[in-house]
C-alpha cells in the first residue's frame, strides 16, 4: 500500500466517522439515517456527469452492492436507536475486516504477508474487544451488539462487491455514483413506504445532515472505492476501520460518552495495527 492510498484511506476514516456521529447526535436516527443517504444524490449526480460510464460487466456487482448497502443501512439505523455510538461503530466495522481477510485468502485467491495479516487482525480484535464495554448504568447492550455484528457483516459484503465491481468497471467514480445514485433512490422509496413522515422532518430539520453529511460520506466511500483498485480489498477494510480511534473522539467530547481502559486500550491496539500495515512493506 502507497503513502497516498494509506493517507486518503485515513481521510476517509475521519469523514465516515463524522456523518454517523451526526446519524447518531440527532433525536431522530431515521431522519438523520435518510439525509446522510438520500443526501449522496448532488454529489452522485455531479459524478455521473463527470465521471466514465462503468463497464456493463461490472453491472451484477453493482446491483449485488446496492443490495449490502441497503441491508447495512437498515441494520446500522437500529444499532443506533439501541445503543451508544462508540460500542456499535467499533463492533459494527471491527467485525468486517476479519471477514474480508479470510474470503480473500481463502477464496479470492489473494496473498497477504504475516505482517499484514497480524495487522489485520490486530485492528480488528482491537475493535472487536468494544464489545466487552459496559453503558453508562454499568449493564452490557447485548441487543446492540447483535445489531452491531449484523451490520458488519453487511459491511464486509459490501467491501468485497464494490472491490470487486469497481476493479472490473475501469471507472471506480463512475461505478459509485451509479451505487450511491440508485442507492439514495431504494432508501427514499423505503422510507416513504414505511415511515413517509420521516422523509417530510428531512426537509425541515435534516438539510445539514442532507449537505453535509451526505457529502462527507460520499466523498469518504468513493476514496475507499478507489483505494479497493489501487491495494488488497482487506487491507483497505482494515485501515479504514482506523476510523474508530476519530468515532471515540467525537462520542466523548460531544456526546458525553464515557472513555475507559478498555476503550483506550482499543485506541491503542488500532493505532497499533494501523502503522504495522503501514510497515508491512516498507
Amino acid at each position: 500500500m502507497t503513502t497516498t492510498v494509506f493517507l486518503a484511506v485515513l481521510c476517509a476514516a475521519l469523514l465516515h466517522a463524522g456523518w454517523n456521529a451526526l446519524v447518531k447526535g440527532g433525536a431522530d436516527k431515521r431522519v438523520n439515517m435518510s439525509g446522510v443517504i438520500i443526501g449522496h444524490l448532488p454529489a452522485s449526480l455531479l459524478a455521473l456527469a463527470v465521471a466514465p460510464a462503468p463497464d456493463l460487466a461490472s453491472w451484477p456487482y453493482l446491483l449485488a452492492g446496492m443490495a449490502c448497502h441497503f441491508g447495512y443501512q437498515i441494520f446500522l439505523l437500529n444499532a443506533y436507536r439501541a445503543g451508544d455510538l462508540s460500542q456499535v461503530y467499533p463492533i459494527a466495522r471491527g467485525t468486517a475486516p476479519l471477514i474480508v481477510a479470510a474470503v480473500s485468502v481463502l477464496f479470492l485467491g489473494v496473498v497477504l504477508a504475516p505482517l499484514e495479516l497480524a495487522a489485520v487482525a490486530i485492528i480488528a480484535l482491537g475493535l472487536m474487544s468494544m464489545a466487552l464495554v459496559r453503558q453508562s448504568d454499568g449493564t452490557r447492550n447485548l441487543p446492540a451488539a447483535r445489531l452491531a455484528v449484523i451490520t458488519g457483516c453487511f459491511i464486509a459484503a459490501y467491501s468485497l462487491v464494490d472491490g470487486l465491481g469497481a476493479r472490473v468497471s475501469g471507472s471506480p467514480l463512475g461505478f459509485y455514483a451509479w451505487l450511491g445514485t440508485l442507492n439514495a433512490l431504494i432508501f427514499a422509496a423505503y422510507m416513504r413506504i414505511t415511515a413517509p413522515g420521516v422523509l417530510t422532518q428531512m426537509r425541515v430539520s435534516g438539510k445539514r445532515v442532507f449537505w453535509v453529511g451526505g457529502t462527507a460520506s460520499f466523498v469518504a466511500y468513493a476514496i475507499v472505492v478507489w483505494a479497493f483498485t489501487q491495494a488488497p480489498i482487506a487491507l483497505v477494510t482494515a485501515l479504514r476501520e482506523t476510523s474508530i480511534v476519530f468515532a471515540l473522539g467525537i462520542g466523548v467530547f460531544f456526546f458525553g460518552e464515557k472513555m475507559n481502559l478498555p476503550k483506550l486500550l482499543a485506541t491503542f491496539a488500532t493505532l497499533s495495527g494501523a502503522l504495522l500495515l503501514r510497515l508491512a512493506r516498507l
